[in-house]
């Protein structure tokens, strides 16, 4: 791993939905090793970036490279001019299994035990066994504080434990990259504070992370970049204490007003 090649570098990126041009030609870059939070409104294309760079969504136009590898696609040459080539699904397949992703809805197995839930795309994906999967299990359970819950279900789970079953599971993958899409906003409030203790910990200990949130408590103390997307684009960008205790955009300092 290139410590000097970014993380994540979105260049340009288009999305269309149909008519609907959700994000209008964004350059983030994500050094290795930091945590950038995006903030925005409702609509403003946050879920969708990262569903791009772990394209779960095939973009229109611009590039997405991780750790300085082009997702999604490979470059080539037709009829004389430089094209990209779209990569087979298997491809495809082996890059996203370098970047875990936590979504709103915790999308656990409700027929398999929390252990079983961790194991599953390790011996699928990996293609490990069954004993060197439950090891790494068993592991990253105890690293999120569920130790004694691997042998629960889902529905005898509280929903930060079940946002926490997802986190390990992620985790177990030893991805280079995590994917946070509002990992807290399904969550009761009293269960917020244990799904955060969990990021701050990954945080510290160096994974590369960006996280779509609301809780501007955690983008402050524990970002090192702040972006903020409207209306598909970066409106500003900065550390916490530039874009969140002196917003320069209008835009800015509205959502904050409004989420404060």
């Amino acid at each position: 791993m290139n410590e000097q090649v970014p993380m994540v570098e979105l260049a340009g990126v288009h999305k269309f939905f149909g008519e609907h041009h959700v994000l209008r030609g964004i350059d983030v870059t994500v050094p290795k090793g930091s945590v950038t939070v995006v903030l925005g409104p409702s609509g403003s294309g946050k879920s969708t970036a990262l569903r791009c760079i772990n394209q779960l969504e095939q973009i229109d136009a611009g590039s997405i490279h991780v750790d300085g590898e082009l997702i999604g696609y490979r470059e080539g040459v037709r009829r004389g001019e430089p094209t990209l080539f779209r990569l087979h699904p298997k491809a495809i397949a082996a890059q996203r299994a370098r970047i875990g992703m936590v979504f709103q809805r915790f999308n656990l197995f409700p027929h398999m035990t929390a252990l079983a839930n961790v194991v599953e795309a390790q011996v699928q994906v990996l293609g490990r066994t069954k004993a060197q999967a439950e090891v790494r299990a068993r592991g990253m359970l105890d690293q999120v504080g569920l130790s004694d819950r691997v042998d629960f279900y889902p529905a005898q789970l509280s929903g930060g434990q079940q946002q926490r079953v997802a986190i390990a599971r992620a985790l177990a993958m030893d991805p280079e990259l995590m994917l946070f899409d509002e990992p807290t906003s399904a969550l009761d409030p009293e269960l917020v504070g244990e799904v955060l203790a969990v990021m701050r910990d990954l945080a510290g200990s160096g994974m590369s992370m960006i996280v779509v949130t609301h809780e501007i408590g955690f983008a402050r103390e524990v970002a090192d970049q702040v972006v903020f997307l409207a209306d598909g684009q970066v409106v500003e960008h900065g550390s916490p204490a530039a874009v969140l205790g002196a917003p320069q955009e209008q835009r800015t300092r509205d959502f904050l007003a409004r989420v404060l």
